[in-house]
């Protein structure tokens, strides 16, 4: 593959008069470097979120910061909890992983430990929200999967897992896929 077709120059900020890039760029040869069990993105999906991260770092959902690092097939983000919620004051992080047809198909989105307290997220971090399974669509980006979720978050008015968290996560043992999954989405309050 022509790295040079994947290539896209980093973004620059200037601190004085001197410019300085606020993002390494990513080659082809970089995406799937970082993580062996997984395929290599497809020209489509690297331009795509090379794009969504230019934009990212230009503008930034409010709320989110996005750790860089060399990998863009996984983006670790952190969220902050929306002032006037009961999460206010509170950071967690999100893994974003990229599948190789990214955005045809949805990234796997989990919280990292430890996973907020909430009616649709389980204690291993996996997260009950239509948009990140049934009802994707690749107009979708992820900057608008962390304002769905912060809104989630921000809905909720009561801090606790799950009925089914045990159940669920004993089940889901050996790291299993949120997207393995068949998840029923029956409670659109929180």
């Amino acid at each position: 593959m022509d790295e040079k077709a994947c290539w896209i120059p980093p973004v620059y900020t200037y601190k004085g008069s001197v410019p300085f890039p606020i993002s390494p760029p990513f080659s082809a040869a970089m995406t799937g470097s970082s993580v062996s069990s997984r395929k290599v993105l497809s020209k489509i999906a690297t331009n795509r979120l090379q794009k969504e991260l230019t934009e990212w770092q230009i503008n930034p959902p409010s709320g989110f910061t996005h750790k860089v690092t060399d990998n863009l097939q996984r983006w670790v983000i952190e969220v902050y909890g929306a002032q006037g919620t009961i999460y206010a004051n509170e950071k967690y992080q999100l893994q974003v992983d990229f599948p190789e047809n990214y955005p045809m198909e949805a990234p796997q989105v989990i919280f990292l430990h430890p996973a907020p307290l909430h009616p649709h997220i389980y204690s291993n971090g996996h997260i009950c929200l239509d948009i990140l399974y049934d009802s994707w669509s690749p107009a979708m980006t992820v900057g608008s999967i962390c304002i769905s979720i912060l809104s989630m978050l921000s809905s909720s008015p009561a801090k606790e897992r799950p009925e089914d968290n045990d159940r669920y996560v004993k089940n889901c043992r050996n790291g299993r896929s949120p997207k393995e999954t068949r998840w029923w989405f029956h409670d659109d309050k929180v």
